[in-house]
């Protein structure tokens, strides 16, 4: 088991009004990586009215994932959040630009969380050779090199079949179904940035999975 050593891996989700989409992947990804120390994750949006709940069909997908959002509040999104966070995972593009627009080295840390699954599918323990020789109790150091990994593999990696299928549909005031799509997107993908998260936290030299400890905030 590794000890925390202090320093923080900050994941921040984005949306329009931080009570749909981003208060789920915020949530949920908090959940996956519980048992990582010194991770937090944390949410905003582009728009969002700070104090905002989340709407009861948002409250009603989240438990449908094992998560509840009904203490999540909303908050602005400001350029203090993304100076604080390591890995930014926006739900579409328009909030990924916003981002980058508010602080823009953020450029290197900020993905759609669609856009980083698709980048991070296929990584090796030899492409994660390097992460393994880090100290495996500096879980944020580790977590920061991959986050580099990932987007060196832009331009490498084959492009979406479509520009949407990086993006997570807004389901606000829309159906139900327009919900439950929203998390057929969303989830899969949070699942597969929490596993290369995980890997990337565990593996050693010689290809082997260590154990970690801790919570996140």
């Amino acid at each position: 088991m590794t000890e925390a050593t202090g320093q923080v891996f900050t994941i921040l989700t984005v949306c329009t009004g931080n009570i749909c989409r981003s208060p789920l992947a915020e949530y949920y990804l908090r959940s996956r990586l519980a048992e990582l120390g010194d991770v937090r994750v944390r949410s905003a949006g582009t728009m969002a009215n700070d104090g905002d709940r989340a709407p009861a069909q948002a409250e009603a997908l989240a438990k449908r994932y094992g998560v509840d959002v009904s203490v999540h509040r909303a908050t602005y999104l400001g350029e203090r959040q993304l100076r604080d966070a390591q890995l930014v995972l926006a739900l579409a593009r328009e909030h990924r630009s916003a981002v980058v627009r508010t602080l823009p080295k953020a450029s290197r840390t900020a993905f759609t969380l669609r856009e980083f699954a698709r980048l991070a599918e296929g990584l090796t323990d030899e492409d994660l050779g390097r992460i393994a020789l880090l100290p495996e109790d500096d879980v944020a150091g580790r977590l920061s090199a991959l986050v580099a990994l990932v987007g060196s593999r832009r331009g490498v990696v084959a492009p979406a079949a479509t520009a949407d299928d990086d993006e997570v549909i807004d389901p606000y005031k829309r159906s139900d179904a327009t919900y439950a799509l929203s998390g057929e997107q969303l989830v899969p993908a949070a699942d597969a940035v929490a596993d290369i998260l995980l890997r990337a936290a565990r593996i050693r030299p010689d290809g082997a999975a260590g154990s970690t400890m801790g919570a996140s905030a």
